[in-house]
C-alpha cells in the first residue's frame, strides 16, 4: 500500500479570536474556581458535610488586599500569608504591563471579555461611539482620582502599624467570601449599577476598563513606559483609518506613529484590519514581534508566578482551620 504524504499547514486564529479564547478559557476558569469556593464556604459555614479545598485563585478578585500585601513586604519583607495567591497574581499583572502592554486587561481579565461583548453589541447595533478628546480625557478621570486615592491610602495615609493592623482584621480574612457573598446575592441597588454599567458599554467603547476601573489605570501607566508599543510605518500608510475603527480602546492609531497609549491592551485587531502588509507591527525594542506574544506572553507570565509562588509556599493559604471556620461562621 503506497501512502501519499501532504504537507500539514496550521494557521493561527485572527488576533480577535486568540483573544477571545484566552480570554473565554480564563472566564470558564474562573467560574470553576467560584464554584469551587463557594463549595468551601458552604462547608466552612457547616452546610455542608463536603470537604473542598479552598482554591487560591480566588484572591484574584482582591485587589485592595494584594495592594495592601504590596506595601507590607515592600517595608517589611514580609510575604502576606492572608491572601499569599492575590499578592502573587498581582505582582505578576504588574509585570506584564511593564513588559506585554495591558495584556492582562486584554486576555486574562473577566471584566475585560465582557467589555468586549458589550462594545461588540453596541457596534452590531450602530450606537457605540468614541468621544471627543477633551470629552474622552474628562471620562477618564475618575479611574485616575480612584487609583491616585488608593495608592494614597495604602502608601501614605497608613504607616506600617495600621497595615498590620488591617491584614489581621477579621474583616480581611473573610473579604473573600464576602466578595462570593456580593456575586451571588447583590441587592436591588447593585443590580441597578450593573445595568447601568452594562448600557455605558454598549454606548461607550469599552466604558468601564477606558474610564473607571483605578485597576487598569495602573497598569495603563506602567505599560506606557514599558519596552512594546504599536509602530505604524507612516510613508507605507494610506490613511484608511481601519485601525483606529478596530481598536477597542478608541486609540486613533492613524495618527501616531508608535501607539504607547495607556489604554492599548497589545490585542492587535489594528495590525489584522490593515490592507497594507507591515504597515503596523508589534515592536518589543528594536524588533518586530509576532501579534500572539501579548496573549502568550501573559499566560506563560501568569503561570510562572503560580508556580515560583508555589515552590516557595508563597500560594496556598495556611492558617488555622478552626479559626477560618469561626471567622466564616461570623461573616455569615
Amino acid at each position: 500500500m503506497i501512502f501519499t504524504r501532504y504537507p500539514v499547514r496550521f494557521s493561527l486564529p485572527s488576533p480577535a479570536l486568540f483573544q477571545r479564547l484566552i480570554q473565554s478559557a480564563f472566564l470558564i476558569f474562573c467560574l470553576y474556581s467560584g464554584w469551587r469556593f463557594h463549595g468551601f464556604v458552604l462547608w466552612m459555614t457547616g452546610q455542608s458535610e463536603i470537604q473542598v479545598p479552598r482554591p487560591p485563585s480566588v484572591e484574584a478578585f482582591l485587589p485592595i488586599a494584594a495592594l495592601m500585601g504590596l506595601r507590607r513586604l515592600i517595608e517589611s519583607g514580609v510575604w502576606d500569608v492572608v491572601h499569599p495567591a492575590g499578592l502573587a497574581i498581582f505582582l505578576a499583572a504588574l509585570g506584564m504591563a511593564l513588559l506585554l502592554r495591558k495584556g492582562f486587561c486584554g486576555y486574562i481579565c473577566p471584566v475585560g471579555l465582557v467589555s468586549g461583548l458589550l462594545n461588540r453589541l453596541g457596534r452590531a447595533l450602530k450606537l457605540s461611539r468614541v468621544p471627543g478628546r477633551w470629552i474622552d480625557i474628562l471620562l477618564s478621570a475618575p479611574k485616575y482620582v480612584l487609583l491616585v486615592f488608593f495608592l494614597y491610602t495604602v502608601f501614605v495615609g497608613m504607616d506600617l502599624r495600621a497595615v498590620e493592623q488591617f491584614a489581621s482584621s477579621p474583616y480581611n480574612f473573610v473579604a473573600d467570601a464576602r466578595m462570593l457573598g456580593f456575586f451571588l446575592e447583590p441587592s436591588a441597588l447593585t443590580l441597578m449599577i450593573l445595568a447601568g454599567l452594562a448600557a455605558l458599554g454598549v454606548f461607550l467603547r469599552s466604558a468601564w476598563c477606558r474610564y473607571l476601573c483605578p485597576y487598569g489605570a495602573l497598569l495603563g501607566l506602567l505599560s506606557w513606559i514599558g519596552p512594546v508599543r504599536i509602530r505604524r510605518d507612516k510613508d507605507a500608510c494610506v490613511q484608511c483609518g481601519r485601525c483606529s475603527a478596530s481598536c477597542p480602546g478608541g486609540i486613533a492609531v492613524h495618527l501616531k506613529a508608535d501607539v504607547r497609549s495607556p489604554e492599548c491592551v497589545g490585542c492587535m485587531r489594528c495590525q489584522s484590519v490593515c490592507p497594507v502588509p507591515g504597515c503596523v507591527t508589534l515592536r518589543a525594542g528594536c524588533r518586530d514581534v509576532p501579534f500572539w506574544s501579548i496573549g502568550l506572553g501573559c499566560v506563560l507570565l501568569l503561570v510562572a508566578a503560580w508556580l515560583l509562588a508555589d515552590s516557595q509556599d508563597l500560594w496556598h493559604q495556611n492558617l488555622p482551620e478552626d479559626m477560618l471556620r469561626m471567622l466564616y461562621r461570623q461573616a455569615f
